[in-house]
């Protein structure tokens, strides 16, 4: 009987791990000069003024201290529309390398609008840290009021989350890094 036990733990730990190791995409490949992220967690209750608030994590990629998520430091800077066909932002994002690493994703409208520092000028986000952020709205992932056809914005001239944009229309995309939760979107 111990047997079967066992075996059934090792099979279980086996698919778990496997499962660990699809999830994360790269296989545990480290950029040259990244920083250790390991025992990072959000810091959801934490308000660090804009000159702690952000670190640079590896080239082109900066942590937000905050909220724990890892941005682009220089958003796209080509309009696109929403969808999943080529060229479009959840794909920019899903395809984009930054610092030799992939598996990026649009954030949830909560997500981008956390970005926001209203004691900041347009675009409301730190110039000497983000580079090229247009006064504009970009896309996030979070679908608008059950309708599969619009999706929320954050809108960086005016610094408020906006009423959803048809996934037609064309905006920016900010991709980001980090645990998306489903009760995010």
């Amino acid at each position: 009987m111990k047997t079967r036990r066992f075996l059934a733990v090792t099979v279980g730990v086996m698919v778990l791990s496997g499962g660990l190791v699809l999830a994360n995409y790269g296989g545990g490949v480290t950029p040259a000069g990244a920083k250790d992220l390991s025992g990072v967690t959000p810091n959801w209750d934490q308000n660090f003024p804009s000159g702690s608030r952000f670190t640079t994590v590896f080239t082109g990629a900066v942590r937000d201290n905050n909220t724990g998520l890892v941005w682009e430091q220089k958003p796209d800077t080509t309009t696109r529309p929403w969808g999943d066909n080529i060229g479009s932002a959840t794909l920019y994002c899903v395809n984009k390398p930054v610092g030799g690493t992939r598996g990026w994703r649009l954030p949830s409208v909560a997500e981008l609008a956390s970005l926001i520092d209203p004691s900041l000028p347009a675009p409301f986000v730190p110039a000497s840290v983000f580079t090229d952020v247009q006064q504009a709205k970009y896309w996030s992932a979070t679908m608008g009021g059950g309708n599969s056809d619009i999706v929320w914005d954050v809108n960086f001239n005016t610094g408020a989350a906006e009423t959803p944009l048809d996934k037609t229309d064309l905006a920016y995309a900010w991709c980001v890094r980090g645990p998306s939760q489903e009760s995010m979107y």
